[in-house]
């Protein structure tokens, strides 16, 4: 078997024989840690092979979520092109209702999208946009758990959570990730967006340390990280 191949396996494998639900997040960053610029420029800080593997997850997944800044600054489809797939559920989360009328995942009809608001958002959507209400936290977020039992409650059991980086990081910090696969570019931006942001440790003892295995893909690296253990 070619070595791709054994690569594509030991990456998907474990997600598509995983039994029970799945929550995966993927950034694509710099070898410093940025996901964009200053002015939120990230076209394209990976290659056409990363791209191609963020378009297999989600053709692995139900649904996939992401921030509305995300939605705002990027103006993403979230749909499987590069491969073949169906296109996952687009859930896009949005407390105050600050979605740009225009995105064209309102829009477009590729697939159901789901925009998920807290009680206090206003506003109107495009015809065929499922509205959902969801509390939110004294800080006015989403908690994550909160919204994965929302998802597997409609039968989308796996998740990509595809970003932005700060909903990568509520994700991960919730405990409500089972793996992370990080594309690092070998770029260095020198400042920017960064990607995860967790709250601080005081010791080396407390940072996180999951189990990693890495792959490349095209000039990029793959880091594959387990955060939570199969249960199967």
């Amino acid at each position: 078997m070619a070595p791709e191949a054994v690569d594509l396996l030991s990456l998907f494998l474990p997600l598509v024989a995983r039994t029970g639900p799945l929550a995966i997040a993927q950034l694509g960053q710099s070898l410093d840690g940025r996901i964009a610029t200053e002015s939120g420029a990230s076209h394209y800080i990976n290659g056409l092979e990363a791209r191609t593997h963020l378009h297999r997850l989600r053709a692995v997944v139900d649904a996939v979520v992401v921030g509305v800044d995300t939605v705002n600054d990027d103006d993403p489809q979230l749909t499987v092109r590069h491969v073949a797939g169906h296109n996952p559920v687009r859930v896009v989360l949005d407390p105050r209702g600050r979605v740009r009328q225009r995105s064209q995942l309102l829009h477009d009809g590729a697939a159901r999208t789901v925009h998920v608001v807290s009680s206090a958002a206003g506003g109107e959507l495009a015809a065929g946009v499922q509205r959902v209400v969801l509390p939110v936290s004294a800080d006015g977020r989403f908690e994550p758990t909160v919204v994965l039992n929302w998802l597997q409650a409609q039968g989308l059991h796996r998740v990509l959570v595809e970003g932005g980086g700060r909903t990568v990081s509520a994700f991960m910090h919730a405990g409500g990730l089972d793996r992370l696969h990080l594309l690092v570019a070998p770029l260095v931006i020198g400042s920017g967006r960064p990607g995860l942001q967790l709250p601080p440790v005081s010791t080396l003892e407390e940072a996180l340390r999951p189990r990693c295995h890495s792959y490349r893909c095209g000039e990029d690296t793959i880091f594959d990280l387990e955060l939570r253990r199969s249960p199967g």
